[in-house]
């Protein structure tokens, strides 16, 4: 067996069929809502800590500005001042990535398992004392088949990833005079909080609506977290973020 199948896919399909055989409905759809919550937990303080970092770098963007905009002309030292600005604030510009990182192999593990176990209809590796049941029911709701691709599930993961991601992006860092990179990224951002969502849905009516499923709900969570993070005072001594309202 190797390592992945030992490591993920082997208890993430285990525990999807306990706790489909412990909550009440027989419904696998809140089987996998309910993993869904227990890796978001689980993955908390990195979860936690990533964001703490992207609330951290958008307070400081100002600064950033300003060392962009006094080295332009001099790019290896623009560097240099900003991994001292970074290590001085204690805030990483990669922090962001690694909840995604840690994610993709779960991510992984449930798209297999679901496609090689729960689609294909036969079940193994269970552990011994996780019961077979005997039929996995798989419309979720009585009206979504987590089997097959779902049109309806993958419209909301694409408008929970659009508010995510438009969390992230709406708050605005005052302009820094001679700056072109602080507007330069606010219109990448932009680009971002409509893209993120609409390959989110391309990709969501493709793969089985168990998957989006657990995408959904893990994008909820996210969103969830971004909003008890983000809604705490910035620390005294940094610049306050100036709030656009978009109409």
């Amino acid at each position: 067996m190797n390592p992945f199948t030992l490591l993920f896919y082997q208890p993430i399909l285990n525990l999807l069929i306990w706790l489909h055989n412990i909550i009440p409905g027989d419904d696998f759809g809140w089987a996998i809502i309910a993993l869904t919550v227990l890796i978001k937990v689980i993955l908390y303080p990195l979860s936690a800590r990533s964001l703490h970092s992207q609330k951290a770098l958008q307070d400081i963007q100002s600064k950033v500005d300003e060392v962009r905009t006094k080295y332009k002309d001099n790019k290896e030292q623009q560097g240099r001042e900003l991994m001292q600005l970074y290590k001085k604030e204690k805030v990483s510009p990669f922090s962001s990535c690694l909840p995604l990182l840690i994610q993709l192999p779960f991510l992984f593990a449930i798209f297999q398992v679901l496609r090689d176990e729960i689609v294909a209809g036969g079940i193994d590796r269970l552990y011994p004392f996780v019961s077979q049941p005997e039929v996995v029911n798989m419309l979720f709701l009585g009206i979504v088949d987590l089997k097959q691709p779902s049109i309806i599930i993958a419209i909301i993961a694409g408008l929970l990833q659009f508010f995510q991601t438009r969390m992230l992006t709406h708050r605005k860092q005052p302009m820094v005079p001679g700056s072109k990179d602080e507007s330069m990224t606010s219109m990448m951002n932009k680009q971002m909080m409509y893209l993120a969502p609409i390959i989110t849905v391309l990709f969501g009516v493709t793969l089985p609506g168990g998957l989006t499923l657990y995408w959904a709900i893990n994008t909820l969570a996210t969103l969830v977290q971004q909003i008890l993070i983000f809604k705490k005072p910035t620390p005294k001594g940094t610049p306050p973020a100036v709030i656009t309202v978009q109409t």
